[in-house]
């Protein structure tokens, strides 16, 4: 006859520690953190000690009319014994051991651990704080395909973006008006720019936006005019006399996301000094 096979034996019959009731484990935990030995939580509460030492181990649990006895000679509240937040403590455990410490200390040393504190704040401030940019952002519209009849002015606003490759080499943003750069550029979409000075320029097929007259208009630069990305759109093509102006290269859609939140900003500002 086969033997059978027995497979994990526990001698102490001992309850694994996943199982074990919270009431149970806790008794355990503020009994060490005490330094109470079991016989003597076990005299305090009138209980044997083998009584105190099946409830840590999960194999019973005391009677409710021990618990307050229980929590009297540990120190601690119900709601600490049974692992609940307690609504009217403002602290946690770990908490309000910082606050007895600090109780603790002279006047002067008080005021050297809130110095330490404000160091690390300021240090923490400045480890969290997002790369921004200020760039420019004009409430002028370039215009695609529409005409902005107004005369182009730096009337721009300073807007603080979250950085990116692409804001790293932008100056400024615009708004896109009209449908003739579809389907890469969208009616109301906002634009990163990089203003290009007098000595520089547009390569072919690059994007640009421009002042024609005293319009504005994102456009796809070619050497023979400037061209729209949608068909039904023509050709600007123009004299050496016409009033043609190039404002930057045009670096691609800048999404609502990229525009840095408030507190980010209060926090960049703050760190930097503005």
């Amino acid at each position: 006859m086969a033997r059978r096979k027995i497979d994990n034996i526990n001698p102490d019959n001992d309850t694994p520690q996943n199982a074990i009731p919270v009431i149970c484990s806790k008794i355990r935990y503020y009994r060490e953190n005490a330094d109470i030995e079991q016989k003597a939580l076990a005299k305090i509460i009138g209980v044997t000690a083998n009584s105190v030492s099946n409830w840590e181990n999960g194999r019973s649990r005391p009677d409710i009319a021990l618990i307050p006895g229980i929590c009297q000679a540990l120190g601690i509240t119900l709601y600490e014994l049974f692992d609940i937040k307690d609504p009217g403590t403002k602290y946690n455990n770990e908490q309000q051991k910082l606050i007895d410490l600090y109780e603790r200390l002279s006047y002067g040393h008080k005021k050297v651990v809130c110095n330490i504190i404000n160091d690390l704040i300021d240090m923490q401030e400045t480890e969290n704080c997002p790369d921004l940019k200020v760039l420019s952002y004009f409430s002028r519209t370039l215009a695609a395909g529409i005409g902005d009849p107004t005369g182009f002015t730096d009337d721009s606003v300073p807007v603080y973006v979250y950085m990116t490759p692409e804001v790293m080499k932008a100056d400024s943003i615009f708004k896109v008006n009209g449908d003739s750069m579809e389907p890469e550029f969208f009616n109301g979409q906002d634009v990163l720019v990089q203003r290009i000075e007098n000595n520089s320029s547009l390569v072919p097929g690059e994007i640009g936006a421009f002042i024609v007259g005293n319009e504005t208009y994102i456009k796809k630069y070619e050497a023979d005019g400037l061209y729209s990305l949608n068909p039904d759109y023509p050709v600007m093509r123009f004299e050496d006399d016409d009033r043609v102006y190039l404002i930057g290269r045009v670096l691609g859609v800048f999404n609502s996301e990229g525009y840095a939140k408030k507190s980010d900003i209060d926090r960049y500002k703050r760190i930097h000094g503005e």
